[in-house]
């Protein structure tokens, strides 16, 4: 099993963290991680991203969510699907915690349900799929190192993928244009590419993925804008042109209401730019 393992040092807290990428799983997981460490803030922020971020409190007091709407505690596992703002939490000062990042397609095969019904919202694992998410909980917390827990939370999305309804092609194959190009291709090839009428794509995606095809692509600009300014210091002007905004203004805009902070603030803030530790490439 090939773990990567950092220590993050920050005026936010310091963290030992754990990334895994099982192979098994790439169409449904980008990775599974773990974070071990001490907050030295009470609130944390997330933001938006094309990922669907499913989390398991290991060892902790229970965390609170402030914004946006879904349940208010979260003392066991939730999923927090494709935001469309900031979400922003009290956490406890030392908590030991389990994330998968799922890809939205395997997002839909986990939950077999809308995905627009999660789109937006943090919510109870236990309230989506009742005793398999008690399980994950258990067999996680039952569970004595790091590898032993990755391997329990790649097998237990493993069992409940397999066999699942699977997301459309043609919608799998626009989700994947919008991810590859950064979030630059014309919603209109898209319906030209597979032959589906404007109605029916943006419903099916919808669906199938969590928002409109072009909030996605909005999403996945931002994303991209937001690895830009966390790789290491760059001019804005340059992050607005390699991330596909029209001018540095447009970008401004688009990270005041996806994230509630201009790309200024989040320079200064100097911390990793999803409130979690950085994917490790």
């Amino acid at each position: 099993m090939n773990i990567t393992t950092l220590q993050l040092d920050s005026p936010s807290g310091r963290w030992r963290y754990h990334e895994y990428r099982p192979p098994e799983l790439a169409t449904a997981v980008e990775l599974i991680w773990q974070s071990d460490g001490i907050a030295l803030e009470p609130q944390d922020r997330h933001f938006p991203s094309p990922s669907i971020e499913l989390l398991v409190n290991v060892s902790g007091d229970r965390f609170r969510l402030l914004v946006p709407d879904g349940a208010e505690f979260f003392d066991d596992a939730w999923l927090a699907g494709v935001q469309l703002g900031p979400v922003v939490t009290e956490v406890p000062r030392h908590a030991i915690v389990l994330g998968v990042r799922l890809r939205p397609a395997g997002a839909f095969a986990l939950l077999r349900r809308p995905m627009r019904e999660v789109s937006g919202v943090v919510a109870n694992l236990d309230d989506l799929m009742g005793r398999a998410a008690r399980d994950l909980t258990e067999r996680c917390r039952e569970a004595t190192s790091v590898e032993t827990r990755f391997r329990v939370a790649a097998a237990w999305v493993g069992e409940r993928v397999a066999g699942a309804r699977s997301v459309k092609p043609e919608i799998g194959w626009s989700a994947t244009q919008i991810e590859r190009s950064g979030g630059g291709v014309p919603i209109a090839e898209l319906r030209a590419q597979t032959g589906l009428s404007k109605t029916r794509l943006v419903a099916e995606f919808r669906d199938q993925i969590g928002v409109a095809p072009k909030l996605y692509a909005r999403i996945v600009r931002f994303s991209r804008a937001m690895a830009i300014l966390q790789a290491g210091p760059v001019a804005l002007a340059e992050v607005a042109l390699a991330a596909g905004y029209y001018d540095q203004p447009h970008m401004n805009a688009e990270f005041r209401e996806l994230s509630g902070l201009t790309p200024a603030a989040h320079l200064v803030r100097g911390r990793p730019p999803d409130g979690t530790p950085p994917s490790l490439e």
